[in-house]
């Protein structure tokens, strides 16, 4: 047996050694995989981007926002003069929490009964949330053992936190995950079906009867993507109708909105699967590079973890994935309400994609079988 088992190890090693692009994503995957979710994937959330309405302008006040910093649970991106700013900045996503002082902030402090501030938390993504509302409940506390540490506890305030939830007050889970699911399932779908599209071709051997047609590069590519688009927002329906029907998602934006947005994220993650189909030569090789490229989508663009607990870096990859971009518009969309006016970057980043990976799909596309 081992006469007969020897050669056959034998020439399978060799093969294997042919093929370098397996053999370098095997053992590359793992160790690439590893340094990346295991620097990258943290669930402490710190750092929430915080706008500040300080209506007092005060050293009371001042103390008070340097406090919240000081929990690093806070990181002041803005000050604005009024609460309509403030809830602009929220709903465009550029803070995830928003701290307003009274006018009368010190004057509550000296007469009591409380000082009350207030916190404005976006309540879409649950685990953040909870992060903010409990460093703001413990913000309230400090500041109030610190006044009873003064001796000024029979005469002076204690600080009232109040906290309000937006968007998701109930914290659930499904409001959170479930908009995320639907970028998630078209980017999987999306990517692998084109991913394939060529090297099918090819190891059928239709691709040769494709090459002496007159269609050009373009119109092949363009071709090759056109009739998975219906699929992919037929997906997206299927997923939405569930989400509403079994969990209770509620669909608070216009939702014509949200189909034209999420067209144009269909065609970017089918033109990357085409691009993908272009670097390979087998379908084994496109399914593995194809879920080498899934799962940091997953990790890194904010379905599972907040991007803000993320190393700098690592937000700046997240930056490069489509999905990262589209789970913003689905969240403001389904959870907000928001509209164009604050989803205008994120649509422009999409188109961009778009665009861009078309065009490369097609500068590496060759009308040759070599």
């Amino acid at each position: 047996m081992i006469a007969r088992f020897w050669p056959m190890f034998r020439k399978e090693f060799i093969q294997m050694r042919r093929d370098r692009l397996t053999l370098g994503i095997m053992i590359g995957i793992p160790v690439v995989q590893l340094l990346l979710f295991g620097f990258a994937i943290q669930t402490d959330v710190r750092n929430l981007p915080t706008v500040v309405v300080d209506e007092s302008r005060t050293p009371q006040s001042r103390d008070l926002i340097a406090a919240f910093v000081n929990t690093g649970n806070f990181r002041i991106v803005a000050h604005v003069d009024d609460r309509s700013a403030l809830d602009r900045a929220i709903d465009r996503g550029d803070a995830q929490a928003g701290i307003i002082v009274p006018y009368d902030y010190p004057r509550a402090l000296a007469r009591g009964p409380s000082a009350t501030i207030q916190v404005i938390v976006d309540a879409s993504d649950p685990l953040a949330s909870q992060s903010a509302i409990s460093a703001a409940s413990a913000v309230a506390q400090v500041r109030n053992l610190e006044l009873l540490r003064r001796g000024a506890g029979a005469t002076t305030a204690r600080v009232e936190a109040r906290v309000r939830p937006r968007y998701n007050p109930g914290l659930r889970s499904p409001n959170y995950i479930v908009p995320g699911l639907v970028g998630v399932i078209l980017t999987i779908t999306m990517v692998l079906i084109t991913a394939m599209a060529i090297v099918r071709e090819r190891e059928r051997g239709t691709l040769e009867q494709l090459i002496v047609t007159p269609i050009t590069k373009t119109e092949l590519m363009l071709g090759k993507i056109a009739p998975y688009v219906g699929v992919g927002l037929i997906q997206m329906t299927a997923v939405l109708v569930l989400g509403r029907v079994v969990f209770d998602v509620p669909l608070t934006g216009n939702v014509l909105l949200l189909y034209a947005i999420a067209l144009i994220f269909v065609v970017a993650s089918l033109s990357l699967g085409l691009l993908i189909s272009t670097l390979v030569r087998t379908q084994q090789q496109a399914m593995q590079v194809s879920f080498f490229f899934v799962l940091p989508n997953i990790l890194l663009s904010g379905f599972m973890f907040p991007r803000q607990a993320m190393p700098v870096v690592f937000q700046w990859i997240g930056a490069l994935l489509p999905l990262t971009h589209f789970l913003k518009v689905l969240r403001g969309i389904l959870l907000k309400g928001v509209g164009v006016d604050a989803l205008w970057r994120e649509v422009v980043v999409l188109l961009a994609f778009s665009v861009g990976l078309i065009v490369l799909a097609v500068r590496r596309f060759h009308k040759t079988l070599d």
